[in-house]
């Protein structure tokens, strides 16, 4: 595998409609106000996070539960700014849909920014083959309240390409999460 640079990102968005949609260069400023970067970076991709979230609470004293999930468990809020409560987490989606090639594996990674203030950015791989908006989960592992800004930077994509196509695509397998949009919640 070879991880793959901005140039290879570049091709594979205008010619793969890979990521859309795709901005081809590092954007840090918005309306002449400082933000959190997203965009085309030397050996990866910064991804936005879009107005859409799930806040997670605990007012019903549920069990979290993978395999029987209570969407009970959130608060949908749309808006600019999500704030998680302290050692609590929320769920979004990137603003950026994604076309995955059968020869590529994505490795996603919280920026730097959010990291520094106690707020971990987890996302899975993106397998070959998987399309759809990224389901994104922030923790705050602090005591304290933490923004979320939407349509900046939150986590960078880091592309490899395999030395041979793999033998069964994520869409082969009919991969649960699939063409998901929006914020999408744990299936079994």
């Amino acid at each position: 595998m070879t991880i793959k640079s901005d140039l290879w990102i570049r091709r594979m968005a205008a010619s793969h409609q890979m990521i859309e949609p795709f901005v081809p260069d590092q954007v840090r400023t918005q309306d002449g106000h400082r933000i959190v970067s997203y965009g085309t970076s030397s050996y990866g991709y910064d991804i936005r996070c879009a107005n859409e979230f799930k806040i997670f609470t605990n007012i019903n004293s549920t069990i979290v539960d993978p395999k029987n999930f209570d969407e009970k468990s959130f608060v949908d809020f749309t808006g600019d700014v999500c704030i998680i409560p302290p050692n609590s987490f929320a769920l979004a989606r990137t603003v950026e849909y994604f076309r995955i090639p059968r020869d590529v594996l994505t490795i996603c990674l919280g920026k730097s920014t959010y990291a520094r203030c106690g707020i971990i950015v987890n996302v899975t791989p993106f397998e070959p083959e998987w399309e759809g908006y990224v389901t994104l989960e922030f923790s705050n592992t602090t005591p304290l309240p933490a923004k979320i800004y939407a349509g900046e930077g939150c986590a960078q994509v880091i592309f490899f390409q395999a030395d041979e196509v793999c033998a069964t695509s994520y869409r082969d397998r009919g991969g649960k999460y699939q063409n998901q949009h929006g914020v999408t919640l744990p299936k079994t």
